[in-house]
């Protein structure tokens, strides 16, 4: 049963669970309570999953993720403290849709890397300031840029766990053959990003 057969079954006014809502998460942020807030964003590539801490941003997860996974997961790995809150995620969904209608060619927001440790994170972090918007790179030449020129397997597996795609553009890193690679987010998401860039 949902939430919204619920309140429908025990005749509960939509309008005044709104308000509630809105009230518990302004009180939860107000006495530091609230360490992880979500909330959902349509784009271009499908409906996504934004979630961030005090720090930042901390995920961007596609449709194709099951979201309820990805809350538990960081309900475990991070903190349980968790509730949909649109509210810190307003600037993110705001130069998210700017992004997607050309306004925008790079990001400004603080990013929280908690999901995102050693090697893995050299690598996103050289991904996030040195390729830039319409630019694409080889996996290769970005191990070379993280300093580990060997790494390219390694700098693979950072792309495709970036927990904070399409901010952190892992979809400008393609094969060396000029082919598009994997994708967290899939082929069709990378290619219509890809796209989108080049315009």
């Amino acid at each position: 049963m949902t939430t919204h057969d619920l309140t429908r079954h025990f005749n509960v006014d939509q309008d005044h669970l709104r308000r509630l809502h809105v009230r518990l998460e302004r009180d939860a942020q107000a006495v530091d309570l609230l360490d992880i807030a979500y909330r959902t964003v349509d784009s271009a590539v499908g409906r996504l999953l934004l979630a961030a801490t005090p720090r930042g941003l901390l995920r961007v997860a596609f449709a194709n993720e099951d979201y309820d996974s990805v809350l538990q997961n960081l309900s475990g790995r991070i903190s349980p403290r968790i509730l949909e809150a649109p509210m810190r995620l307003d600037p993110i969904a705001r130069q998210l849709d700017e992004y997607f209608t050309g306004r925008r060619h790079s990001f400004d927001v603080a990013l929280d890397w908690s999901l995102s440790q050693g090697f893995r994170r050299t690598v996103l972090e050289h991904l996030n300031t040195d390729i830039g918007y319409g630019a694409t790179a080889s996996y290769a030449a970005l191990a070379l840029l993280s300093g580990s020129p060997k790494a390219v397997r390694a700098v693979g597996t950072a792309c495709a766990t970036n927990p904070i795609p399409i901010v952190v553009p892992c979809h400008r890193v393609i094969r060396s053959d000029g082919t598009l690679g994997s994708y967290r987010g899939g082929p069709a998401a990378k290619r219509v990003l890809l796209d989108l860039e080049r315009g």
